[in-house]
């Protein structure tokens, strides 16, 4: 064997050897992310559930006026008022609007973990 051929020989075996140690050590660490990125889509979802506007109000309002109009057995319409919604104040826009980017860049994450394991 010539000089050329036993170096390519010794590089594919040191090659093989540390290619697979990589794909060992970042195969393991591919598998937490989509746990993890999960579980902060959940806590992050439910935190931007929580500060949504509760729409019972209205709903309870609306019932509130078909009792009436059924107990009093009028069938002609009263005025109804409907609670007014409050405005958004800029600090609750920028809190809602960086809920929804850390969703977003969480559930690009766990996406990106997924293609990267399956490729």
């Amino acid at each position: 064997k010539d000089v050329r051929s036993q170096f390519w020989e010794t590089y594919e075996v040191v090659a093989g050897e540390v290619d697979s140690e990589f794909l060992e050590r970042y195969n393991g660490d591919i598998d937490i992310i989509p746990t993890f990125a999960g579980l902060f889509s959940a806590v992050t979802t439910s935190f931007i559930i929580a500060s949504q506007p509760n729409p019972g109000d209205t709903t309870n309002a609306l019932l509130i006026q078909l009792i009436l109009l059924v107990a009093n057995g009028t069938s002609a319409p009263q005025s109804i008022t409907l609670p007014q919604p409050a405005g958004y104040s800029s600090s609750n826009v920028w809190a809602q609007s960086l809920a929804y980017a850390s969703l977003l860049l969480s559930l690009f994450a766990a996406f990106g973990a997924i293609l990267g394991k399956q490729w």
